[in-house]
């Protein structure tokens, strides 16, 4: 989506010449050309933007087709972002030392390619495998692309370059689900990952014939591969007891050993930062109450944003029972204002710091969560764009101040560190979303399925055996068994549309709650010292 915007490159680069030039030949017409390069770069973030929102709307498909139930289907999203979370900042390093259009295009290539497998997979374990595997590749090509940017456009035309960039990223945001919508109504949902074949041929063909090799001449040294495992192997952990509390309850010794070994694993995450000589993350970094702060709230952010669109795509088609076009359709409020909060949450910053917007931004943020969390079963859309619109600004104000916020605040040294934690800080926001705001439907949606059935007219002694189809009832759906009656079936399906109310409303309260919490952390935001280049624009 948004979350290479804040990386950043260290200003000392040093420019490779093209290769035909070094070798005293011409260079090929239009090789390192600026508009080129940004139609190159703009095509490969083009296929991650899609896929930011692509995937909520092919879920209950693909549900219905492998079977999967709600912990598999976040391990669909989460398994991508914990990829491209533990991979972001190594891959920027990456980029800068082994050079910047070479990690592009392999991230390019590797994101298609994955793409495709995804398609061709045909069980939930193989799906969630490649999607690993699309989040590696998506994490080459992310901060890459900005770095590509920075050392092709001359400084007067960056942040023109930038604004584009994130103007493409918008817009395959905003039509992504739309676009999910007509492939996997009039094809199939593995049409929708088929989708980013094409894109990445064209991508890999610009990218060959135009951009320009650079990198870092002085980015030596080993990288901190401890530390990556300790971090992908917490984050892994703290996921999986999330997920795990949500199917068997927070009391089963699954959960509890799953936290246990994740505060290990961080701790020693810690303990090797603080000791080796080139650590993946300076903790000093958070020694600013700033950069801490807008962290949180980068982290929040994404949390209310990515488990809004998981559960109300599973709540329009399922619960609403519309077609994935007409629900896209109806999502288009949420994702397309984005567009324009973006800029006007730069011209906030630039005038008064990234505080208000921050501020602004959660407080937009606990009011549509407040606002969803009251919907029924047969909400009107009237009742629900309203908030759809006001999360999607909010989004935008906390993505730009937010970004402002940690890389203004960091060492100029560390910038590029800085945009990586920016970026980590938002994939970690997103899969906290989905499994915190998952844990708390599923589990109670559990507490209120029999007491539902029965008020619905289910008699009890069938109402306390479809009380253990929770988990696909946390998805919407009613497990109404072939051959039941209309009246019976009509009833099961009133009392499981409404206990998954029941978990939706309460998941949102609890997100809301958080929310406000949020609007107080801003307060501890000031502007930093080293504003970023184009972060208003993208």
């Amino acid at each position: 989506m948004t979350q290479s915007k804040g990386a950043t490159l260290d200003p000392g680069a040093v420019h490779v010449p093209p290769r035909d030039k070094a070798r005293g030949r011409p260079a090929r017409p239009g090789h390192g050309h600026p508009w080129l390069t940004l139609v190159a770069v703009a095509l490969g973030v083009m296929m991650v933007g899609l896929d930011a929102t692509v995937v909520s709307i092919a879920n209950p498909a693909i549900a219905r087709d492998l079977g999967a139930n709600l912990s598999g289907l976040q391990w669909v999203t989460n398994a991508y972002l914990l990829a491209l979370a533990v991979t972001l900042i190594p891959a920027g390093k990456i980029a800068d030392r082994f050079g910047r259009r070479r990690t592009f295009l392999a991230g390019v290539v590797g994101f298609a390619a994955a793409s495709v497998m995804i398609g061709l997979s045909g069980g939930l374990g193989m799906v969630i495998f490649w999607r690993v595997v699309q989040g590696f590749a998506g994490a080459l090509l992310q901060p890459a692309s900005l770095a590509i940017l920075r050392n092709t456009f001359p400084a007067e035309r960056l942040n023109t370059a930038i604004g584009i960039w994130g103007s493409t990223v918008g817009i395959s945001i905003a039509g992504g689900p739309i676009v999910a919508g007509l492939l996997v109504e009039n094809v199939n949902w593995e049409s929708v990952f088929f989708l980013n074949a094409p894109l990445g041929l064209v991508a890999l063909a610009v990218g060959l014939w135009v951009i320009r090799e650079s990198r870092d001449e002085e980015a030596t040294g080993s990288f901190d591969l401890p530390g990556v495992a300790l971090l992908t192997g917490a984050l892994f952990a703290l996921v999986w007891g999330l997920i795990k509390a949500g199917e068997n309850g927070f009391g089963d010794a699954v959960p509890l050993v799953s936290f246990a070994v994740s505060v290990v694993l961080f701790a020693g995450f810690v303990r090797n930062e603080l000791r080796v000589e080139r650590p993946l993350l300076p903790l000093g970094l958070f020694r600013s109450v700033s950069l801490s702060a807008a962290t949180g709230l980068i982290v929040l952010g994404f949390f209310g944003m990515f488990g809004t669109i998981f559960f109300i795509t599973l709540y329009l088609q399922q619960v609403h029972g519309m077609s994935p076009v007409d629900a896209g359709v109806r999502m288009l409020p949420m994702t397309a204002v984005f567009i324009v909060s973006s800029p006007l949450a730069g011209a906030l910053t630039s005038r008064f710091g990234p505080r208000v917007p921050l501020a602004l931004g959660m407080g937009f943020t606990a009011a549509a969560l407040f606002g969803l969390s009251r919907i029924g079963v047969e909400a009107p859309y009237v009742q629900l764009w309203p908030w759809f619109v006001l999360l999607g600004m909010a989004f935008g104000f906390v993505i730009v101040a937010g970004t402002e916020a940690i890389v203004g605040n960091a060492p100029a040294h560390l910038a590029g560190v800085a945009g990586g934690l920016q970026q980590t800080a938002a994939q970690l926001g997103g899969v906290l979303g989905t499994s915190v705001l998952g844990v708390l439907l599923s589990t109670r949606v559990g507490d209120v399925l029999f007491g539902r059935l029965t008020d619905a007219g289910v008699p009890g002694a069938a109402a306390e055996r479809l009380a253990g189809q929770g988990g696909i009832v946390s998805q919407g759906v009613a497990p109404v068994p072939p051959g039941t009656p209309a009246p019976a079936a009509e009833a099961i399906t009133t009392g499981s549309h409404l206990a998954f109310m029941d978990g939706f409303q309460t998941s949102l309260t609890v997100a809301g709650a958080v929310a406000v919490v949020a609007v107080l952390a801003a307060m501890l935001v000031r502007r930093g010292d080293s504003p970023v280049d184009g972060a208003a624009a993208a």
